[in-house]
C-alpha cells in the first residue's frame, strides 16, 4: 500500500529532510502509515533508518518537512508530545532504568505521559501491578509480585528486551516503533513476539518494525519500506519481494545467498585443542579441536553455555577446569592479556559496552591492541606507524569513513564491527573468536564481514564462530558444534546441512 493509497492514515511523514555535518541523512522522505498495519523498515546501516525513527519519536527535529499525527500537523515533535500522541519506541539500547523494578519500568512511559514528563511522587501500587501483570503476561514473562519487584539491572539482556516490549503494551500506544527488538531473543521468544505483534495489529495498533533479520520480517508479514542513502527506494507488501530483491534494493548491488564456504580446507594441523573445559555451572566437559584455516561454529540456546565458552576462550571469564593447547603447547588464559599474548583475538557480542571506546577515534580503536609494539625508543606512541596501521585497516576492511580521526561512534554498526575486527587482525592472530559478529549489522555489511572471514581462514587463521544465526553458521562454517545445558551435545558437518535440520536438532537438544 503506497502513501497515496492510505485513507485516513494514523501518521504521515511528509517531505522530511535531515542533515548533519557533511551528511544528508534523509532526502525528502514521504510515508503514510495506516492504522492496524505492520511496516518493516529495512536498509543498510547509515541509510537513514535511525534518523527517521528519532524524528517520529521526537528525539530529533527534521530540517524540512512535517509530521502529521491523526490529522494534526507538526513541524517537529518533542518526546513528550510523541508519547502523548500514542507514539512509543523500543530502542535498540532499551532505554530502561536499571535501578527501578520491572513493574516501575513497565509503567514508566504512561506515567510520564500522564504527569507532563514527571514521575509521580508515589505510584498507585495496585494499579501499577495490575497494568504490569497484563503486559508481562502478553510477552510471556512472569506476572507475579516477586518478578514485578525485581530490579531490571539484575535481569539477563533477553529478559530486559521483553520488559521493554511489555512497556509498550502497558502504555496502550497507537504507533509502536521497534528497533531491532529480537537481537537477543531465542527462537521461542521470537515466536512469542510475533504473536504479540499480531495481537497489537488486531487491536488497530500500527507497528514500525526495524530489523536486519529478513526471515522474521516474512514471518510477521505486512508492508516493507526500503531506505537507501536517505531516500525511500521501495514500498509494498513484503510477500511481493524475494530476499535477493530486498538485499539488492538495500545495497544497490546483488549479494550472494548461497554458502560463502566454497570448500572445506585441506587437512591441517590442530591450532587450538580444548579438552574437558569447565566453568562452574555455566559449562563443563567441553572438548574440541580447531584446525588451521577452519571455521568452527558453536551454537545453542541462550542458556546453553555458548556465550560463557566464548568469554573463557578469550580469557575474559576464565575456565576453572580443563586444558587449552595452542599449536600443541599448553597455555593458560586467565586474562584477556594472556589471550592477546598468545595471539588469540576476541570480537565480543556487545561491541558497544565490551569492545569499542566510542568517544575515541577510529585510529585509536584500531591500534589499542598494538600499543606496546608501536612505541618508539623513548616510550612514546609512534603516531606515524599508528596512523599507517589504522589507514591500512580501514582500506583492507572497507570501513566507510572520510577520516580515521573521527570518533568510532560516528560510524554505522557494520563499520564499527569492522573496526573491532581490524583491531585483532593487527596482532596477526593464530585464532580469532567471533562472538555474534553480525549482531545488529545490515545485509551489506554482513556480506563484507563474511568475505573477510573466508579470506582470513584462507590465510590459515582458525576461527571459532559463536552465533545463534543459523543461516550465518551454515553459510560460513566447516563444522558446527551444538551446546545444550553447558555441554557439547552434537557435531555437524555444515556442507549439505539445511537450516530446518539444524533448527530441529537445536530444539531436540534443548528438550
Amino acid at each position: 500500500m503506497n502513501d497515496e493509497q492510505v485513507a485516513d492514515p494514523l501518521l504521515q511523514v511528509t517531505g522530511v529532510h535531515k542533515r548533519y555535518t557533511g551528511v544528508h541523512a534523509l532526502r525528502g522522505v514521504t510515508l503514510a502509515f495506516a492504522r492496524g498495519q505492520i511496516y518493516h523498515l529495512l536498509g543498510e546501516n547509515g541509510c537513514g533508518k535511525s534518523t527517521l525513527i528519532k524524528i517520529i519519536s521526537g528525539a530529533q527535529p527534521p530540517d524540512e518537512g512535517e509530521i502529521v499525527v491523526e490529522g494534526k500537523r507538526h513541524a517537529r515533535l518533542t518526546p513528550l508530545e510523541a508519547l502523548a500522541a500514542g507514539i512509543e519506541t523500543v530502542y535498540q539500547d532499551l532505554s530502561l532504568l536499571p535501578n527501578m523494578s520491572v513493574a516501575e519500568n513497565v509503567a514508566l512511559t504512561s506515567e510520564l505521559a500522564e504527569h507532563g514528563g514527571r514521575l509521580a511522587r508515589t505510584f498507585d501500587r495496585r494499579e501499577l501491578a495490575r497494568r504490569a501483570a497484563r503486559a508481562l503476561e502478553a510477552v510471556g514473562l512472569p506476572a507475579d509480585a516477586q518478578f514485578q519487584g525485581t530490579l531490571v539491572e539484575t535481569l539477563p539482556l533477553a529478559t530486559r528486551q521483553l520488559v521493554a516490549i511489555a512497556r509498550v503494551i502497558a502504555s496502550e500506544a497507537k504507533f509502536v516503533i521497534m528497533d531491532e527488538p529480537t537481537t537477543s531473543l531465542t527462537q521461542k521468544e521470537v515466536a512469542n513476539l510475533i504473536a504479540v505483534l499480531a495481537s497489537l495489529r488486531a487491536q488497530g495498533v500500527t507497528v514500525l518494525f526495524v530489523s536486519h533479520k529478513l526471515d522474521e520480517c516474512y514471518a510477521i508479514g505486512g508492508e516493507v519500506i526500503v531506505l537507501r542513502d536517505g531516500s525511500k527506494v521501495a514500498q509494498g507488501p513484503i510477500a511481493d519481494y524475494t530476499k535477493a530483491q530486498l538485499s539488492e534494493l538495500m545495497t544497490g548491488r546483488e549479494l550472494a545467498h548461497a554458502r560463502y564456504r566454497a570448500h572445506a580446507p585441506e587437512a591441517a594441523d590442530v591450532v587450538l585443542a580444548v579438552r574437558g573445559l569447565a566453568r562452574g555451572r555455566q559449562f563443563r566437559d567441553v572438548s574440541f579441536a580447531l584446525r588451521r584455516g577452519e571455521i568452527l561454529g558453536v551454537t545453542g540456546l541462550l542458556d546453553s553455555g555458548r556465550n560463557e565458552l566464548a568469554r573463557a576462550l578469550a580469557g575474559v571469564a576464565p575456565s576453572d577446569a580443563g586444558t587449552i593447547a595452542l599449536d600443541g603447547t599448553p597455555i593458560v588464559l586467565s586474562t584477556p592479556a594472556d589471550a592477546k599474548r598468545h595471539r588469540i583475538g576476541y570480537v565480543p557480542e556487545d561491541r558497544l559496552s565490551e569492545g569499542l571506546f566510542l568517544d575515541k577515534s577510529i585510529r585509536d580503536n584500531v591500534v589499542t591492541a598494538m600499543i606496546s609494539s608501536l612505541r618508539d625508543r623513548f616510550g612514546q606512541l609512534d603516531r606515524k606507524r599508528a596512523r599507517e596501521l589504522a589507514q591500512r585497516t580501514v582500506t583492507d576492511l572497507q570501513i566507510a569513513t572520510p577520516d580515521i580521526d573521527k570518533p568510532v561512534q560516528s560510524l554505522s554498526g557494520g563499520n564499527q564491527q569492522r573496526v573491532l575486527i581490524g583491531r585483532w587482525l593487527a596482532i596477526d592472530p593464530r585464532v580469532l573468536i567471533l562472538h555474534g559478529p553480525t549482531v545488529g549489522v545490515d545485509v551489506g555489511s554482513k556480506d563484507i564481514i563474511y568475505r573477510i572471514m573466508q579470506s582470513l581462514s584462507e590465510h590459515g587463521i582458525g576461527i571459532v564462530l559463536i552465533s545463534d544465526d543459523l543461516p550465518e553458521l551454515l553459510q560460513n562454517c566447516d563444522r558446527i558444534l551444538m551446546m545444550s545445558k553447558g555441554r557439547v551435545t552434537g557435531e555437524y558437518e555444515a556442507q549439505g546441512l539445511t537450516e530446518a535440520e539444524l533448527y530441529r536438532a537445536l530444539l531436540a537438544q534443548a528438550a
